[in-house]
């Protein structure tokens, strides 16, 4: 199938649909499937730090692979059946591979709820969306809090999919959500996962190295278009975009501090600890409720570029392919 279609197709049933729970997200069963592993791995290998490793990095190998040999499978048998069967399927599953829609209404209920409801009830719509203690959070905390997720979020749930989607297909895009699953449930640096999720976390870290720094550019090409800043987007991103633990995550939160003009990042409570982690950003102001709103129209506006950098790399692919067979 076209990839620049296949994209196409998959972000506009994303922002129609969203993620409705009338059919079963693959990533359910990821997780499932990854909870399995993980009790018959540690069975298997010795409760040690090398043991631990390389029961993760199993763990790793056996979602990665089998994600990616199912969904080829997939691909061929309803290809044998009908062509057009393996292209809906395909199409299914490239807009089960994107979450714009379903960021969108997560950053939404948090603005709507901070202004109309109470502080505790903003706390707890934030809580959806990252993985931080918010029950701490001020007012100004919460806002900083969904605009962080707004901005990572759109590398690894618009931009990172859609990429791996335009070079490989589906199957490449459902092993890149294989991946970033693994990372949420066990890429953890804390007692339990120190060892075991070592591999996920740093093959997520492989997986996001190039999606999340074209993200960070698609981002300053949203800011000059919906009238932000992007050249203070640009100068932050390039200030502040290793400002993280992750070599990813400060890439696209350091271009939407820029555009928007506050600060981001900071001290933040996790399982009970508070982690003292360097800011993003120029405090020029206290964050309000309404930077929400803004950060989500440039993630909307910076997924409609990434279907055309996906159209522009799949017209590259095709004439590149051409002159090859020539």
């Amino acid at each position: 199938m076209n990839r620049a279609l296949l994209c196409t197709c998959a972000l506009a049933i994303d922002a129609a649909l969203g993620d409705p729970t009338w059919i079963k997200h693959p990533v359910v069963a990821m997780g499932g499937a990854i909870e399995h592993l993980e009790r018959l791995l540690r069975r298997r290998f010795p409760q040690t730090p090398t043991g631990e490793l390389w029961g993760g990095r199993a763990l790793a190998l056996a979602m990665t692979g089998s994600t990616l040999a199912a969904s080829h499978a997939a691909l061929r048998l309803t290809r044998a059946i009908h062509p057009h069967l393996s292209a809906a399927l395909e199409v299914c599953w490239g807009w089960q591979s994107l979450a714009m829609r379903g960021l969108w209404q997560e950053a939404e209920n948090v603005r709507s709820t901070l202004l109309t409801a109470s502080l505790e009830e903003a706390q707890a719509a934030v809580g959806r969306i990252v993985g931080r203690e918010t029950a701490r959070l001020d007012a100004s905390g919460v806002i900083r809090a969904a605009v962080e997720s707004v901005a990572e979020s759109f590398s690894d749930g618009v931009v990172a999919p859609m990429l791996y989607l335009c070079v490989g297909g589906a199957p490449l895009a459902l092993t890149y959500k294989a991946v970033n699953t693994m990372d949420s449930m066990i890429g953890y640096k804390n007692d339990r996962y120190l060892h075991f999720g070592r591999a996920a976390a740093h093959l997520d870290d492989i997986a996001n190295f190039v999606p999340s720094r074209v993200a960070a550019l698609l981002l300053i090409g949203a800011a000059w278009l919906c009238n932000e800043d992007a050249r203070a987007a640009w100068r932050i991103w390039r200030r502040d975009r290793f400002n993280h633990a992750s070599p990813n995550s400060a890439q696209t939160e350091a271009t939407m501090a820029g555009a928007l003009g506050i600060e981001l990042g900071g001290p933040a409570w996790y399982f009970g600890t508070l982690h003292d982690k360097p800011t993003i950003g120029d405090a020029t102001r206290e964050p309000r409720p309404h930077d929400i709103g803004r950060a989500s129209n440039m993630m909307i506006l910076g997924s409609l570029l990434c279907v055309g950098l996906c159209g522009a790399v799949d017209l590259a692919r095709r004439i590149l392919a051409g002159r090859i067979l020539r």
